[in-house]
């Protein structure tokens, strides 16, 4: 415990708390400047086991965000770096690392060894697997993205919050602008992505279920907006685990 001494007395955590986080899996959905800053704070807080995906190896661009990442591993996977780099900060945290897209393949047998996954993919369609996954099995999902100095955060409830396709029905076509993206945006966000795992896993706090927080860094404006689901959504608008 004495590792996390100084979490231990926030209202919510104690010792009852920290022994959640020590028991706890956690799906970390793409571990880019995004979900590296997530995975990073979660070893950091001591969740006991990390599950990493994300495929692809890392690129010199990578490098103006992805802190846990070191210029000597360009080439090499990204997230077996993400793994060996989060062992060194934390050896006490289980991590797993699989280099593959999310597909309706593989989801499932991931999500189902969470307690809570966090979203943190670049792109819509990992997003919605994962969507799709988490409602089937009733599992919480931390669903964080950027774009530019913009960004929205919300957690999804199965059964009792909007999910990802009640919020976004049609997903924004964003492959041909790039992505743009600032290493401090991706590095806040992350920072209140791994917050709200946190409060998941211990009960503290009130977590941003039915809420969606929308910032943006550039004009340094925070809003809540309150979402609510679709009766009609496809993807969860039929009874799910979470309504049992």
């Amino acid at each position: 415990m004495a590792r996390y001494l100084r979490q231990l007395p926030i209202d919510g955590i104690g010792a009852a708390g920290q022994q959640r986080l020590f028991d706890a899996t956690v799906l970390v959905a793409g571990v880019g400047g995004l979900g590296g800053t997530v995975a990073t704070h979660l070893a950091a807080a001591g969740v006991g086991r990390l599950l990493l995906t994300h495929e692809g190896p890392l690129e010199l661009p990578d490098l103006n965000r992805q802190t846990l990442m070191s210029p000597d591993w360009l080439g090499h996977s990204r997230v077996a770096c993400a793994r060996a780099a989060l062992h060194r900060f934390n050896p006490d945290v289980d991590v797993t690392a699989m280099d593959a897209r999310l597909t309706d393949a593989n989801a499932l047998a991931l999500v189902a060894q969470a307690q809570v996954a966090v979203s943190c993919r670049l792109n819509f369609e990992e997003r919605e697997v994962l969507n799709r996954a988490c409602i089937a099995l009733g599992v919480p999902m931390i669903e964080a993205a950027m774009w530019g100095m913009e960004y929205t955060l919300t957690t999804i409830v199965p059964g009792q919050t909007p999910c990802l396709k009640c919020i976004f029905p049609a997903f924004p076509d964003w492959d041909h602008l790039g992505f743009p993206v600032l290493g401090a945006v991706p590095g806040a966000l992350g920072s209140l992505a791994a917050a709200e795992v946190v409060k998941v896993i211990t009960g503290m706090g009130t977590p941003l279920a039915g809420t969606l927080l929308h910032g943006d860094m550039g004009e340094m404006t925070f809003r809540r907006i309150r979402i609510r689901r679709r009766a009609d959504c496809p993807a969860c608008g039929a009874p799910t685990r979470g309504d049992e």
